[in-house]
């Protein structure tokens, strides 16, 4: 990854030290300013060196300044400015690396040139397998997947997993929703009692009437634990089937589907369990098994095994983050979740902190949601235009497209999400991913137009050829593209990669309607024309990351 703006500031700090080495030591910065009219970054040393070497900062940033050798270097000039900063500008040298270094890494060009040796598992969506995926889990999809993808391009070894609830009372709930549903059909609606809080959807009668429509009357007479059972191996593999194929529509693939029974079957959340009435924390209470979660600083005990016998939500959920760490490996695990289960992050990330289970400072994290409001004409929207039910990731996938929802949902996740239905398919500037998805169209088409006159991107750009505002502005862009990678990465934010696409495409038309090509002379049309060539390859790079397409022609 020639990430030419950190390179950059680590140079100037090795200037400034080479300069007067009594700052060797110091906790300079370089930083780059807001506004760079007066100079390209600005460093920091002089004031921080103040109180090593007991004398004012203006005194030495000139002392500094003497000292500088910027022959050969990066720089052509460095200056005091206000209390004690030392601004530096930017050589012609290094506009034109940064060109150079798009071009030479192409398609990997902001991916880290290294592995840090290092596996993450980021576990999203993790739709309960009982009916088809909602706007929420659609959100959770992209925000999930992104984010892997920006791991992926800073250095970590990755792993995108879907974890299934396909044990507990919702999936008792399914079958008894199948059987009354099924039963129904055979009997009518009056004869058969709907059972409470079950599934009353559309998904669940079409379900049992494939079933009565292939077997008929066969599970009629059939005992009700047997025919729930049949019916719940018969309805959840289809589910889930379903949902692997609209998330794989969406973009989405993963590495592994977890089943919940796995953990029960072999016996690894009583062994979890176990763990902990050994080491002292847990105690019974009405016929119940808490968690002393207190002990760990939460602020409430949890229930780990209910009076029947049945295992909490909250031990399972243990066991198999046990499992992801001691059993699996994993470095670090990244749990993508909706801000209602805000409570439990916390309280839960106390728990896996107790050093009995083992983690032995392996890192969970939490990338917590906020909630998704679908609008259309400045009104909320709750159901499908073509079907009249509740909107589901498929139908949103039907209505605008995956391109539309990947860039939206993938929007800053500390923030409430408002989907505008009718800015997504608009296609005009206003649409933001239409106005970057045009930014590179716009230069495909560029590019290909200029071919047949004879002009292609030069090799080599010279860049005192782009010597505007305007060029210069785009080129430090594209340099910022590693480090906006990385950032998002250590933020957990990958909404970043939006809104530098974005800045990116923006920074494009406004050097293209201000920078001529066509009629310009030759050595400055295919400097230009390398510069947009560069442009169309780090917006392919960054929707990429997203999972949106780059498009040659719109």
């Amino acid at each position: 990854m020639a990430d030419l703006i950190e390179r950059a500031k680590q140079s100037i700090d090795a200037l400034i030290k080479t300069a007067v080495p009594a700052l060797a030591d110091a906790p300079g910065s370089v930083s780059i300013p807001k506004d760079t009219k007066n100079g390209d970054f600005a460093a920091n040393h002089a004031m921080a060196g103040a109180k090593t070497l007991h004398a004012a900062p203006k005194a030495i940033a000139e002392d500094i300044l003497s000292g500088l050798a910027l022959e050969n270097t990066w720089f052509t000039a460095a200056e005091a400015a206000g209390p004690g900063f030392l601004n530096f500008r930017l050589s012609d040298g290094w506009y034109t690396a940064v060109l150079d270094a798009v071009a030479s890494e192409g398609a990997a060009y902001g991916r880290a040139e290294e592995r840090n040796g290092k596996r993450v598992m980021v576990e999203f969506v993790s739709a309960n397998p009982t009916g088809p995926m909602t706007i929420g889990n659609a959100r959770g999809g992209v925000l999930g997947d992104t984010l892997a993808a920006v791991l992926d391009w800073a250095g970590w070894d990755v792993w995108r997993e879907f974890y299934v609830n396909n044990a507990g009372h919702q999936v008792e709930l399914f079958g008894q929703s199948l059987e009354a549903r099924y039963l129904q059909l055979i009997h009518g609606e009056d004869a058969v009692q709907f059972p409470d809080n079950g599934y009353h959807g559309d998904d669940i009668r079409a379900l049992a009437r494939e079933i009565y429509d292939a077997e008929g009357d066969k599970y009629d007479t059939m005992a009700p634990a047997e025919r729930q059972a049949a019916f719940v191996a018969y309805g959840l593999p289809r589910n889930i089937q379903r949902m692997k194929d609209d998330l794989a529509r969406y973009g989405i693939t993963f590495d592994k589907w977890f089943l919940e029974t796995d953990l029960h079957e072999s016996g690894y959340v009583a062994e979890t369990i176990g763990i902990l009435v050994k080491s002292g924390h847990t105690y019974e209470k009405d016929g119940q098994l808490w968690l002393r979660n207190t002990d760990f600083g939460a602020d409430k005990d949890e229930c780990m095994r209910r009076a029947d016998g049945t295992w909490t939500y909250y031990a399972v959920d243990i066991a198999y983050h046990r499992n992801k760490f001691v059993e699996r490996g994993f470095d670090r695990v990244i749990d993508v979740l909706g801000a209602d289960h805000h409570g439990h992050t916390v309280r839960f990330g106390k728990t896996m902190a107790c050093p009995e289970l083992g983690l032995n400072g392996r890192v969970l994290d939490f990338l917590i949601m906020q909630m998704v409001r679908l609008t259309r004409n400045g009104e909320t929207v709750k159901v499908s235009k073509r079907t009249g039910k509740a909107l589901t990731l498929a139908d949103l996938m039907d209505e605008i497209g995956r391109d539309p929802c990947r860039y939206f949902f993938n929007a800053s996740p500390g923030s409430h999400l408002e989907f505008d239905l009718d800015l997504a398919v608009r296609q005009d500037s206003e649409n933001p991913v239409y106005y970057v998805q045009y930014a590179h169209a716009r230069i495909c088409s560029l590019l290909a137009t200029l071919a047949d006159d004879g002009l292609a991107p030069a090799a080599h750009p010279d860049a005192a050829k782009l010597a505007s505002p305007q060029e210069r502005e785009l080129i430090r862009s594209l340099a910022s593209f590693p480090g906006e990678i990385r950032a998002a990465a250590a933020e957990l934010d990958p909404s970043r990669i939006n809104r530098y696409a974005t800045d990116l495409a923006s920074r494009f038309h406004k050097f293209y309607n201000a920078c001529r090509i066509r009629g310009e002379e030759k050595d400055v049309a295919e400097a230009r024309l390398a510069l947009a060539a560069a442009v169309k390859q780090v917006l392919e790079n960054a929707l990429g990351i997203l999972g949106v397409t780059a498009p040659e022609s719109m």
